[in-house]
């Protein structure tokens, strides 16, 4: 009952919000950026009251206050909805598909986010790159998920191209994060109650490795570090 309550309270409270900033479309892209911290703020806010969801934030020391490429692992769609609470002003690599979505898409484009099509092959490399280029030159972190999709809790998949694409051209330290969010926000949407969600930014890796260095130790760092933190304790359903 408790999850009903939440997923009711978290889409009506939603849809009512991006209905609200429709006037931002129209503003300058700072206010549209400053309703979604508002808004990523107001997620996290529910998950607790009324989910009955902690957010834990591990290595704050490690999270970006400027320019900087963020390795995500991606369990849940709670990852994308906190991460504005978390970064200031972050261009998130996105499907071009979620552009599609009424409203939401709109505030995707006039808010800078980077959307990909992965099936368009070298030319979404180049475009990839020259988004997150130009993100980065605004002194905005870019946000990757480097499996290109949402895992399950203990499931890892081959980390994409397109990650050492970006840590290689743009010269850029890669800042991993490991999180455990698919065990209370599964990827396919069902909420569990209670609980820790935990994210952990970790030490960020330095411009300059190879292919053969950099992603085995990207992979490394994230996958170990997500895998301890499915022994977080949970209190019982």
């Amino acid at each position: 009952m408790r999850s009903g309550i939440f997923k009711f309270v978290f889409y009506t409270w939603s849809t009512l919000f991006c209905v609200l900033f429709l006037p931002a479309l129209l503003l300058p892209r700072k206010f549209l950026v400053g309703g979604q911290g508002l808004w990523s703020h107001s997620v996290i806010f529910l998950t607790r009251v009324v989910g009955g969801i902690k957010l834990e934030i591990r290595g704050r020391e490690n999270i970006p206050k400027g320019p900087c490429i963020v390795a995500m692992k991606h369990q849940s769609a709670f990852d994308t909805f906190v991460i504005h609470a978390l970064m200031n002003d972050p261009a998130i690599v996105m499907k071009t598909e979620l552009l599609k979505i009424p409203i939401y898409g709109f505030f995707c484009r006039k808010s800078g986010m980077i959307p990909i099509d992965r099936d368009a092959g070298a030319r979404s490399m180049r475009k990839l790159i020259r988004s997150s280029d130009r993100a980065l030159k605004e002194g905005r972190p870019v946000v990757i998920f480097p499996e290109g999709t949402r895992t399950r809790p203990g499931e890892h998949r081959p980390y994409q191209p397109g990650i050492f694409g970006l840590y290689k051209h743009l010269d850029s330290q890669v800042v991993p994060v490991a999180v455990n969010s698919g065990l209370r926000w599964s990827r396919s949407g069902v909420i569990r109650p209670g609980g820790t969600i935990v994210f952990d930014f970790l030490a960020p890796i330095k411009p300059g490795l190879g292919k053969k260095e950099f992603l085995p130790l990207l992979e490394q760092n994230i996958e170990q570090v997500s895998g301890r933190l499915l022994s977080v304790p949970m209190p019982a359903e």
